[in-house]
């Protein structure tokens, strides 16, 4: 019988890691004639720029160099600068291969990339809410320059300040060498997640300044940013920086042991034709070689592979991703227990109820969309084996209109991000400290899936542009998948939605205007917020799905 770890580690880094939003054409939102603003951090002078009532600071540091000699090891100081820096364009993304970061007018990818990205209402000393995103692009992709997550408009329309970060990513952030280099190295394999600590002291140092309040931080992500987000919140070196956190299709659960990270630095080591007594010749490798190990190394089936992955946890060798060091991450961020340091920060989680569709069709899996009886059983037995028999006959019980394709897509969202969002809720529900907030984003599009008869509906990632408020209305009148479609309802959604992301970064507490009162994860209620043009709480929601995955040991 599959293991709940086993299951609670569902989605696969290599997966993850490159399905991304595709190129979604939003409009650069900065007018022809800017208006220039300025604000003295501990480091120097900033220019930046107001826009529409937004002041604007792009790639602005906040580590020093990660490069040379630093490659691998925690940045170099932020050393000051004379005279006024510029902080109008961003700054480079990390190192990444294929590059997908959407940002506009964004540079290459550099190893040199700690920056951030602020949006503020006004550099007025007006203490605000601070929320503080961790991109998505599982550990090894994207960038706090994506044009989907632009924070002009949370700034704008709800009055928070918008932070956004780039960090190392892949093997550059997670390449773990200390059990073979120890001393300056050690914390080498979550370097990724220790240059977000780096960007959440920045604005604890500075924020101020920008016009926010350094003691109300709220932490959040998508897909791999909720993973990151994960880690962080049981991370000791970022407890003193963060009050809430919000963890978004991305539960990650358990992280890489250090055993499989070794492997995985002795692999690439190989590949390198370097010996493990001389590892520092690493340092100098050319960046691009590095970055085409990476991809080499994904493909390599190791002697004594790790288990099956299907969900955003532990990496098999050869792939890149936080490793429980017992240091930097002294635990697995929710197994066996949520984790203690925590217990007194507010905690919101969740899904979008049609995760699948979205990797069905960037996999290309459009057969998917167009199954019938045989070819969904099939697959699910392909995938859990004897447990098929019972998952099936649960989903056509609670589901009886359902198709084929309707039952395989909510089954493969649950593996996704359903039951590991459900499983943290138990858990910070269990500490009875500050309260869980359990949702899932509901609102459908109606587009169809390229090549298909089948409806989007909430696919994975399209949160992103709802919760920040970014909906548009691309010319021509037709909006993208992502975008949630073209009915008007779409509006009300993404205001929804985001009216609950910043009321929660302001108290703790979620909530929107003239929307059901959310309540805390508890149980045996067990409510849920749906989220959409008009929100509902729905109590036990698929009570008999989950007890059946948790009877067979996944949950």
């Amino acid at each position: 019988m599959p293991s709940r770890r086993r299951f609670l580690s569902q989605t696969s880094l290599s997966v993850a890691g490159f399905m991304l939003i595709p190129n979604l054409g939003f409009a650069n939102r900065s007018s022809n004639k800017l208006d220039f603003v300025q604000v003295e951090t501990r480091y120097g002078k900033l220019k930046g720029f107001r826009d529409n009532g937004v002041n604007i600071f792009k790639g602005v540091p906040d580590a020093g160099s990660v490069s040379g000699v630093r490659r691998f090891r925690r940045p170099a100081p932020l050393q000051p600068w004379a005279g006024v820096r510029d902080a109008m364009q961003l700054g480079p993304p990390s190192m990444q291969n294929p590059v997908q970061t959407h940002g506009i007018n964004e540079p290459d990818p550099q190893e040199d990339c700690l920056v951030l990205n602020i949006w503020t209402p006004a550099t007025d000393h007006g203490n605000r809410p601070v929320m503080f995103y961790n991109h998505g692009g599982g550990f090894s992709h994207g960038s706090g320059g994506s044009a989907s997550q632009d924070g002009a408009n949370l700034a704008r329309n709800f009055n928070v300040v918008v932070v956004e970060t780039n960090h190392r990513l892949g093997l550059m952030g997670y390449l773990y060498l200390d059990q073979i280099a120890g001393g300056e190295y050690t914390g080498s394999g979550n370097m990724g997640l220790l240059d977000i600590v780096e960007g959440l002291k920045w604005v604890h140092e500075n924020i101020v300044q920008f016009g926010g309040d350094p003691d109300n931080v709220m932490i959040f992500g998508e897909s791999g940013g909720g993973a990151k987000t994960s880690c962080l919140y049981a991370m000791p070196v970022a407890a003193p920086y963060f009050n809430k956190a919000s963890i978004e299709s991305g539960p990650g659960i358990r992280m890489t042991e250090p055993e499989i990270a070794d492997q995985t630095t002795h692999l690439l080591l190989k590949e390198l034709n370097i010996p493990v007594n001389s590892w520092q010749k690493l340092l100098e490798v050319p960046i691009a070689d590095l970055m085409e190990m990476q991809v080499k190394l994904l493909k390599i089936d190791p002697q004594n592979p790790s288990v099956k992955s299907i969900g955003i946890g532990p990496a098999r060798p050869g792939s890149f991703s936080p490793v429980v060091d017992g240091i930097s991450l002294p635990q697995h961020p929710f197994d066996p227990v949520a984790p203690s340091l925590s217990v007194n920060k507010p905690l919101m989680i969740g899904w979008n109820e049609d995760e699948y569709t979205f990797f069905g069709m960037v996999s290309k899996d459009l057969e998917s969309f167009n199954l019938d009886e045989s070819e969904l059983k099939t697959r699910l037995e392909q995938r859990y084996g004897k447990d098929a028999e019972s998952i099936l006959k649960t989903y056509k019980m609670t589901r009886p209109t359902a198709t084929p394709s309707n039952i395989h897509c909510e089954i493969a969202t649950m593996a996704f991000s359903g039951l590991g969002s459900i499983y943290i809720a138990e858990k910070k529900a269990a500490q009875n400290g500050a309260p869980a907030y359990l949702y899932n984003f509901g609102y459908k599009s109606e587009l169809k899936i390229p090549g298909t008869d089948y409806e989007f509906g909430t696919p994975h990632a399209m949160d992103i542009p709802f919760k920040f408020n970014n909906l548009v209305e691309s010319k021509g009148g037709n909006s993208s998948w992502v975008q949630g479609g073209n009915r008007p309802e779409r509006f009300a959604a993404s205001h929804n939605m985001a009216e609950m992301w910043t009321s929660f970064a302001k108290t703790g507490k979620p909530g929107a205007k003239g929307q059901p009162e959310w309540p805390s994860y508890t149980l045996p209620n067990r409510p849920t917020m749906k989220i959409d043009h008009h929100c509902e709480v729905i109590m036990n929601r698929n009570g008999d799905e989950r007890e059946m995955w948790r009877s067979k040991g996944y949950l």
